[in-house]
């Protein structure tokens, strides 16, 4: 599981951007994911439990003892909070055979549950050290997560978090669950980075996509509701449409089909904002005076009509701020933006406060991200001009950097309900 993790459980974790997407809500301490159904793990333990009551019945060796507390403690340990006879018989198990790899790994989960994620991590630790474990490691990758949570160390912990998913990614590179907990700790990440570095996106974009090539991972409607949780913020809303649409198909309950609405509303008002610009003569004086603006660099003054699509260094745009487009989600911060041709486009501006710009404020844009977004969508058609800025350091607001408490600063790391819906 992962700290994203479950709509279907209350009490489980669910990863950061982060029930749904909507800004942080106050931390809980999330639990390690639910072990298979109930009825699947009796199934799987129950002869293994019976040969070892025959054995303890006779030959009552330390391996045996903890073989048969283990079980006894795992069947407990199946139900979503925390039970203590569950961690009464895993501890006994552990201090039985303390190479039993699979009792560290459970009574970690176990001590989860209750909150204790100290002596949690220190059992993924044990268990570790008798040797690599794609499981272990997806969990202990979880855990830092959790513990991230109101960390005044939280961008540490997100880093050994993402160290330990790519540790367990490389031990098993057709692991579904593996790529798909690393592409949870990047998404986390970026959020924890104050939401602006969007190769963060790319890389969870990028492991769900190998998570989804495991038959047993893409009937996870989790995986797709991430994935478009990431594409929304990499702004490319057709493919967050598709994928909040499939996981509202296989879980009405995950509350996708609302993630969906949020998109098309946000389009709808860009679209009307761009269809909606006025060409005054006010607007063509005041934007004119963008040509006396001294942007103190090496950048080259640009219109946005000579961009090439992507990264634009060493250009400056100039524009004038005409509206800004409230919308459901804390960021990006959208604005309509005209250029010294007139030209009008959609900016949206990562890692600054809302009252970083005000409208009728002169912005210059370095080394702009430029695109032409095109989205068709149930017979909708959206097209406008847009502009991203990632980082404060690439605008200037009225030809000056944009001061200290008009940039985020680092995140907590929002409860995975708030973001992140995870199922491992």
């Amino acid at each position: 599981m992962d700290l994203a993790s479950t709509h279907r459980q209350a009490s489980a974790e669910r990863c950061t951007v982060p029930h749904h997407n909507r800004p942080p809500a106050p931390h809980s301490i999330p639990s390690p994911r639910l072990p298979a159904p109930i009825s699947i793990l009796l199934a799987e333990v129950a002869p293994a439990f019976s040969c070892s009551r025959r054995i303890i019945a006779h030959r009552k060796t330390p391996q045996q003892r903890a073989v048969y507390e283990f079980l006894r403690g795992k069947i407990l340990d199946v139900f979503p909070d925390y039970h203590k006879e569950a961690e009464d018989h895993l501890s006994k198990a552990v201090k039985l055979n303390p190479s039993l790899v699979d009792a560290w790994l459970c009574l970690g989960n176990c001590i989860w549950k209750k909150g204790d994620l100290a002596s949690a991590m220190n059992c993924f630790s044990l268990a570790l050290s008798k040797g690599a474990d794609k499981k272990i490691l997806c969990q202990l990758s979880m855990l830092e997560r959790s513990m991230a949570q109101g960390s005044e160390g939280q961008a540490q912990l997100v880093e050994e978090s993402i160290k330990h998913a790519k540790e367990a990614v490389m031990l098993d590179i057709r692991d579904g669950n593996s790529w798909y907990n690393l592409g949870n700790a990047y998404l986390t990440s970026f959020f924890v980075s104050g939401s602006w570095d969007h190769m963060k996106l790319h890389h969870s974009v990028k492991a769900y996509q190998n998570a989804e090539k495991d038959e047993t991972t893409k009937c996870n409607p989790d995986l797709y509701y991430n994935c478009a949780t990431a594409d929304k913020y990499l702004e490319n809303y057709e493919r967050a449409l598709r994928g909040f649409e499939a996981a509202a198909l296989k879980d009405p309950g995950l509350g996708a089909d609302t993630e969906v609405q949020k998109i098309i509303s946000l389009l709808d008002k860009l679209d009307g904002a761009m269809k909606g610009q006025l060409r005054s003569k006010r607007l063509a004086s005041s934007v004119s005076s963008l040509s006396e603006v001294n942007i103190k660099s090496s950048h080259k003054k640009a219109t946005i009509g000579i961009l090439s699509e992507g990264l634009n260094k060493t250009v400056a745009v100039l524009g004038k701020v005409v509206l800004l487009i409230r919308h459901d989600n804390i960021a990006p911060m959208y604005y309509l933006t005209c250029d010294l041709d007139q030209s009008y486009f959609i900016l949206s501006v990562y890692g600054l406060r809302n009252e970083a710009i005000k409208e009728g404020d002169r912005v210059a844009l370095l080394d702009p991200y430029y695109r032409i977004l095109d989205i068709s969508w149930k017979e909708q058609r959206y097209q406008f001009k847009s502009i991203r800025v990632d980082f404060p350091e690439q605008i200037l607001v009225n030809e000056k950097a944009p001061p200290p408490h008009h940039v985020m600063p680092f995140k907590t790391v929002p409860r995975q309900r708030t973001f992140i819906h995870a199922q491992d």
